[in-house]
């Protein structure tokens, strides 16, 4: 009886562990956010387990069937799509449930995209701040009206479509100067890390329209 927490790579499948894969191979049952995403990753290290899918459209649904499951002694490994659970991601339901109910859970080290990102920015990685992504509407003016003032590195997620939307708006509120990177598919083969003030930015992706996941790491206010 146990649920483990098992990182996934974040682009490149080599970016995974010897003791995950280990895991996965033990595990009775995988939990996974997206079959066909989780079906890649499995089937190049010959992992052949039930996969049961476990989203954020499904996890308050299934959460007291698989707590039933654990508790009759199986082992459960969840698996996002890219990165470690919880993390912007599906994971943190679970694993309450699993803590008021005594279940062991155990989160395995790995891959998160925040991580690579922030390192290799440039920008002081000694105290920063994680908000993953922006709300779309309801309480978005009022969040950046908050990190407007933080003094602490910024770290944010982003999709490619709403990248110059989010680069402008982070503009107009820290000031077109406040210096930042883009990351952009991190680990696989057009990996890119852009430096430069907002204001840069947003005019190269505004004329690039950039693909892939991104993190957004912008310098804390001086």
């Amino acid at each position: 009886m146990r649920l483990y927490l098992v990182p996934s790579p974040i682009g490149n499948l080599g970016d995974i562990s010897y003791r995950a894969v280990e895991v996965l191979k033990a595990a009775d049952v995988i939990l996974c956010e997206d079959t066909r995403t989780s079906s890649v990753l499995l089937r190049h290290y010959q992992i052949q387990k039930p996969l049961t899918p476990y989203h954020q459209h499904n996890e308050h649904k299934v959460l007291s069937h698989i707590i039933s499951q654990l508790q009759e002694g199986k082992t459960f490994a969840l698996i996002t799509d890219a990165g470690t659970p919880g993390i912007s991601d599906p994971g943190f339901l679970l694993v309450r449930e699993c803590v008021r109910n005594e279940i062991p859970v155990e989160c395995l080290p790995g891959a998160t995209a925040f991580v690579p990102a922030l390192v290799q920015s440039g920008i002081p990685a000694n105290r920063f701040v994680f908000e993953g992504f922006l709300p779309l509407k309801k309480g978005r003016h009022t969040m950046l009206t908050q990190l407007a003032t933080e003094e602490r590195t910024i770290i944010l997620y982003e999709s490619p479509h709403r990248l110059v939307k989010t680069l402008k708006e982070l503009a107009t509120y820290f000031g077109e100067e406040r210096y930042a990177a883009v990351c952009r598919e991190l680990t696989k083969m057009f990996e890119e890390t852009r430096k430069g003030s907002l204001g840069e930015l947003a005019a190269h992706y505004e004329a690039h329209a950039p693909k892939g996941e991104i993190v957004l790491v912008i310098a804390g206010k001086e």
